[in-house]
């Protein structure tokens, strides 16, 4: 089995015993079962920028915020040292929203550390204890995928509450353990606050995942949990808790023009007195 040269420093440095085995190779990463002083974990090793399967990464990026001033103008000039933190902040933007799912309870895999391109983490397991299956690989009962697809509703809603949109939800990033499904891989996460396009990708999730589990429970392919949820979400009304009914009804009430046109007013009158005081300190400026 060919180790990658990224695992070499976990493992001399103790935080992997040895590699048991390869586990999957995806788009962004490389996963491996790996073994550990306190069990067994799943290694994923990110792969680097010009490897991965994702495009138009800026569209999930959009609203991330950096800090460091430096490290922003560096990563727009796409300089080497910006490239590699664009790296290094792609990679811990999954390590963020691991954490942060967990806390809103959401059933993810739970994450121990991240290092040099490699994030340590949970291996989620079926009842004999071997890696959990995805939900493509799996043929289900109607019954089954109904309660799958409960199950999933109920924790895009709390990602959802806690401002993440996945980006990328489909049968190939859910695993299925003794308990339900789980969600995973989510370096391209959205911000659902910050981000103009997470609208559009969390009602893709949503309508990819009732698609799947359509050809399985027929009725769930003409839901639209998405733009429901979407919808209760901007009116401040989305809790965990909320009760989904599956179906959208956009408001049909017209737009008040009338009071659309006093705003656009009120804006432009406040603007017209902000540049005529403008304009008279600069005025008593030229009489000083």
């Amino acid at each position: 089995m060919r180790i990658p040269k990224t695992l070499a420093p976990l493992l001399e440095d103790g935080l992997i015993d040895h590699v048991i085995q390869p586990l999957r190779s995806g788009k962004e990463a490389d996963l491996f079962v790996v073994a550990t002083a306190e069990g067994v974990r799943c290694a994923k090793v990110y792969k680097e920028a010009r490897q991965r399967g994702f495009r138009q990464a800026g569209l999930y990026e959009e609203g991330r915020t950096v800090r460091d001033s430096r490290r922003t103008r560096a990563m727009a000039k796409r300089s080497r040292f910006g490239r590699h933190e664009r790296e290094e902040i792609w990679q811990n933007a999954e390590v963020d929203a691991l954490f942060r799912l967990a806390d809103a309870g959401a059933r993810v895999p739970k994450p121990y550390l991240c290092i040099d391109g490699v994030l340590l983490m949970e291996l989620i397991v079926d009842a004999a204890g071997n890696p959990a299956p995805r939900l493509s690989d799996l043929t289900l009962t109607a019954t089954e995928a109904v309660a799958i697809h409960a199950a999933l509703m109920r924790d895009v809603a709390r990602m959802l509450c806690a401002g993440i949109v996945h980006g990328d939800l489909s049968e190939y990033n859910v695993l299925l353990d003794t308990h339900g499904p789980v969600i995973i891989d989510l370096p391209q996460h959205l911000d659902a606050a910050a981000n103009n396009n997470a609208a559009a990708f969390f009602v893709r999730d949503i309508d990819h995942l009732a698609a799947y589990l359509g050809r399985f429970a027929p009725a769930l392919a003409t839901t639209d949990y998405g733009r429901e949820m979407w919808a209760l979400h901007q009116a401040r009304d989305l809790k965990p808790d909320t009760p989904l009914t599956g179906i959208y009804q956009p408001d049909a009430t017209p737009p008040d023009i009338a009071q659309v046109l006093r705003e656009i007013d009120a804006v432009r009158r406040e603007e017209e007195h902000r540049q005529a005081r403008l304009a008279a300190r600069a005025e008593e400026g030229r009489a000083d």
